[in-house]
């Protein structure tokens, strides 16, 4: 039982199935503590607000509430909201592309070109994941003439 644990096939088998897993249980944690992270910010202006009123100040002299929005974290314009979001994808791209060709160096480099076991094209998976991402990113780029959202969104 303790030897099958550290089995090349079962190493295997539990990092195709751990990678997915741990991506997207980041992705969920990383969506809860930036949701939370922008109700605490409301939350505190919303009392900085109740204190400024108590003390007598006028709450028309008082800045406006953030938002819950993304408008008010990425910038008021489209074309910066745009930007942003293009280089998010950039950068994922170029991390999930080289996390790709990574994976199959190794699988090059610990198990070598088997014909019956092409352990490199693990990494193909991702690293087209990572071109596909870069590709969105320059579709999604705002272009020089372009002001506002085509869907007017």
């Amino acid at each position: 039982m303790f030897l099958t644990l550290f089995d090349p096939e079962s190493i295997i088998a539990f990092m195709i199935f751990a990678v997915p897993a741990a991506a997207i249980i980041g992705g969920i944690t990383a969506g809860v503590v930036r949701t939370l992270g922008r109700q605490r910010l409301v939350e505190l202006a919303h009392r900085e607000r109740i204190a400024a009123i108590e003390r007598g100040i006028d709450p028309a002299k008082l800045p406006p509430l953030p938002g819950l929005g993304d408008d008010e974290l990425y910038g008021g314009t489209w074309a910066q909201r745009a930007k942003h979001r293009a280089q998010g994808l950039m950068v994922a791209g170029l991390i999930t592309t080289f996390a790709g060709v990574g994976l199959s160096t190794i699988g090059l480099l610990m198990y070598g070109p088997h014909p019956r076991e092409p352990v490199w094209a693990i990494g193909l998976i991702p690293a087209f994941v990572g071109v596909a991402l870069l590709l969105s990113a320059w579709l999604v780029w705002p272009r020089n003439g372009q002001k506002h959202s085509p869907a007017g969104s």
